[in-house]
């Protein structure tokens, strides 16, 4: 079994044309107009003795707004019955594919893929950092009038051109706003009149077993017209830890999991409530098979939108810190466990300042149970800097409260070092950040891809020696490559992922 996500891609060099072939791991999407004959199949039991009720007058977002509880949110008022045939058809997931299909887009990419040698002839004769150009697709939903556009990371990751599709034919070029890849979430902008926005509801007070529906352009353009495709099904789970397999990068955390199908292409379109608001961004799927098996995941709508509003303001996003780690507990025997045991705490941190210590339990974070490590950081993923944090201790009479802080490496110094190099100094709470094993040393915080290759060096890496010279920090380390004049041999020692690596490369300035 296979994690993967939903989009796909054409792998293939773009010269005279483009061949689309496999590589699924997107989302999906559909307007209104396709849907009905699925949608009336997979309603309520029956959907032609099932009759349609006005327009609700209150979405779940006014409600929202209103600062309504999740109950009330989710308790809308239900159809009643009709003989009318043509009224019946018009069930709850029609109006809903209605309400959202016209905002929901095709987004098509052309990027430049590293390519992976087969075999080990062919990694002798193919030079490093080889890449191929190729095209892949996925969806997007529109979310402001400005032409805002929210998809997933790994839609338009390595995008050299993108370009977008509404439902109603017009093309755009598009704009890439930013990413953020331990979410999977990207958000683009393209610019024109009279666009549609998808309604946005709240991720909060999902219920389990009620319809979900799944809008996205599974199979990219092989289909004739630009309308997005309409799944239907239930919300199957909520707060689902997703662990990787082995040919996929990261984890997905508090996933919202769907029986809707999700297909090949569906990565970035919106997952729906019965009312017509977007809950979620459709993302990953588990599979055998490569296609739907009815276990998708979505991103919950309100980790998107903060997301997407820090990129939009701040081109990053604004994580929140606390400097706690945590590893998982021993399990009793029945193969259970109950809370996370704190493994390290950051000096001068917001756990340390608020009391926790190597050695707690903690059992509960904002409300929510946490029984793995995975737990912890979901909650820590939906949080911004500065928001508060509740941690239930066990053995402590009352909850522990902290503000979380922005990450070390957001606030700490960058110096730049041959113009296309930014570097940190290493301390305390950048090493627990980044999980660092130096006591010191300079971490390395952007590198072009020009200098990268030629250095060796990549983001994330601690440069711990030049020479004969140990690095105490980023601007020690700017000063020795500023003082490197003529040519000659230069030998770097650097941290990457726990392990050392030594480099030696020939200089000449």
């Amino acid at each position: 079994m296979t994690t993967r996500r939903a989009g796909w891609m054409a792998a293939v060099t773009l010269l005279a044309g483009v061949a689309v072939g496999w590589g699924a791991r997107r989302a999906m999407g559909t307007g209104a107009t396709k849907a009905q004959a699925s949608a009336g199949a997979t309603d309520a039991p029956s959907a032609r003795a099932v009759s349609t009720h006005a327009e609700p007058s209150t979405s779940s977002a006014e409600l929202r707004a209103k600062g309504a509880p999740a109950a009330e949110i989710r308790s809308l008022p239900s159809p009643q019955a009709t003989d009318d045939p043509a009224a019946s058809r018009r069930t709850a997931i029609v109006r809903a594919a209605a309400r959202v299909a016209p905002a929901v887009v095709n987004v098509s990419v052309i990027s430049n893929e590293p390519v992976q040698a087969t075999s080990f002839w062919e990694s002798f004769f193919m030079a490093p950092g080889t890449q191929q150009r190729s095209a892949k697709f996925g969806s997007g939903v529109l979310i402001r009038p400005d032409g805002i556009i929210v998809t997933n990371n790994h839609v338009v990751e390595n995008a050299e051109q993108i370009r977008v599709t509404l439902p109603d034919g017009r093309g755009f070029d598009a704009k890439l706003v930013g990413t953020d890849p331990v979410a999977d979430i990207a958000v683009i902008k393209i610019h024109g009149d009279s666009l549609p926005v998808a309604p946005l509801g709240t991720s909060k007070g999902i219920l389990i077993g009620e319809w979900a529906v799944a809008i996205g352009n599974p199979f990219a353009n092989y289909f004739a017209d630009a309308e997005p495709t309409v799944t239907a099904g239930v919300v199957s789970a909520v707060d689902r830890n997703i662990v990787p397999s082995s040919d996929q990068d990261g984890f997905y955390l508090g996933m919202i999991q769907t029986d809707a199908s999700i297909n090949p292409g569906n990565s970035g379109g919106p997952l729906v409530d019965a009312v017509g608001d977007v809950i979620g961004i459709n993302t990953s799927i588990v599979t055998r098979s490569g296609g739907s098996e009815g276990m998708g995941f979505a991103i919950p709508i309100d980790r998107v939108l903060r997301v997407a509003d820090d990129l939009v303001k701040y081109g990053e996003v604004r994580r929140a810190w606390t400097g706690i780690d945590v590893k998982a507990v021993e399990a009793d025997a029945w193969g259970r466990t109950r809370g996370v045991e704190v493994s390290r705490v950051a000096p001068g941190s917001p756990g340390e300042k608020a009391g926790i210590r190597v050695g707690d339990r903690l059992l509960r974070a904002n409300g929510h149970a946490l029984t793995t490590p995975l737990d912890l950081q979901a909650v820590l993923l939906d949080l911004r800097a500065g928001d508060p944090l509740e941690l239930t201790v066990d053995g402590h009479s009352s909850p522990v409260r902290l503000t979380t802080a922005p990450l070390p490496s957001v606030t700490a110094t960058r110096v730049t070092v041959l113009k296309d190099m930014q570097l940190i100094t290493v301390t305390p709470q950048i090493r627990a950040e980044q999980n660092i094993r130096s006591r010191q040393g300079a971490l390395v915080a952007s590198i072009s891809s020009q200098l990268s290759s030629e250095l060796g060096l990549q983001k994330g890496d601690v440069l711990v020696q030049v020479n004969r010279t140990a690095i105490t920090s980023a601007e020690q380390a700017k000063r020795i490559f500023e003082n490197l004049r003529g040519r000659g041999e230069l030998s770097l020692w650097i941290e990457r992922n726990g392990s050392y690596i030594a480099r030696d490369l020939y200089w000449r300035r």
